[in-house]
């Protein structure tokens, strides 16, 4: 199967592929061959993060892919990220250093603030200072809102090139899109299937309009994600799947399907709400963070 994914050009100039794989949940004794597997089918965008734990599997994935010739290190687009206990100034130097290690990489393609939480200004620093030596080709945020990625643009040297949401046809998060393209942030969607919550796969709507194009629900998701300019990071550990997830390049959604998914907005978060005080809790109790554990 040949297909060719589009890139997306950052604000600095680096080229991002439209479309990724993701390792959130893959576990570490799975992860090495989905990694490998996911090589080899044609991505080249690969997205992972500290807090996935799974950081040396998908180094170890990388080398052997490498070693054997299936692709070239400047082919490929690695992305990893600092979370909440990583934030300050030094601990994402010291985190940056870790991740860099465990992946066996010299550097990397795309380092990213994981959650809007802690001393994301000091974490900040640090990574434009990696990124001003080389280290970094590009840097961003994930799950900001538009005041806070507004807020960090207006005081930052180097503004964030990515901002990596929660985005699927029950969360579309348009108003979003349009300020981050104000700013010239470029959007990735993680869990482009909202992991098959709420009846995701068995929609009408989307059903329909697979079987109009002659595709999957999933095909036609990240193809509505691809065309509103969102970089995609689906997950799959079964190789079909993963070629059926990289089939997307042959066909087009039209003005009706369009429509037709706008209605499917339901403006509400169905994994992660960070405006939500509950679910800063359980962020921060998933660290045993000592304020929480005083608390108990």
């Amino acid at each position: 199967m040949v297909n060719k994914i589009e890139s997306a050009t950052l604000r600095n100039g680096v080229r991002m592929p439209m479309e990724g794989f993701g390792v959130f949940q893959i576990p570490e004794s799975d992860c090495k061959e989905a990694v490998l597997n996911a090589i080899r089918t044609g991505y080249r965008l690969i997205d992972t993060a500290t807090s996935y734990k799974n950081e040396e599997e998908v180094g170890a994935a990388i080398k052997e892919a490498i070693e054997e010739g299936i692709v070239k290190r400047e082919e490929l687009f690695v992305t990893t990220k600092a979370y909440i206990q990583e934030m300050g100034y030094e601990n994402t130097k010291e985190a940056f250093a870790r991740s860099l290690k465990k992946l066996g990489l010299t550097y990397l393609d795309l380092y990213l603030v994981h959650m809007p939480l802690g001393d994301y200004y000091g974490s900040w620093r640090a990574m434009e200072e990696l990124c001003g030596a080389g280290q970094i080709r590009a840097i961003g945020v994930c799950n900001f809102d538009s005041a806070r990625l507004m807020d960090l643009c207006y005081n930052a040297k180097i503004r964030p090139m990515v901002n990596q949401i929660e985005r699927h046809p029950h969360y579309q998060r348009l108003s979003e899109l349009e300020v981050m393209k104000s700013l010239g942030v470029q959007p990735e969607g993680w869990a482009p299937f909202a992991e098959g919550i709420k009846g995701m796969f068995t929609n009408p709507v989307l059903q329909k309009i697979a079987a109009k194009h002659g595709k999957s629900v999933p095909q036609v998701i990240l193809r509505w994600d691809i065309e509103q300019g969102v970089i995609i990071i689906p997950k799959s550990v079964h190789r079909n799947r993963m070629e059926e997830n990289l089939d997307i390049w042959d066909f087009a959604l039209d003005a009706n399907d369009r429509a037709e998914i706008a209605t499917l907005d339901t403006g509400r978060p169905s994994m992660l709400d960070c405006s939500k005080p509950s679910e800063i809790d359980r962020l921060y109790d998933y660290l045993n963070h000592p304020i929480l554990t005083s608390l108990s």
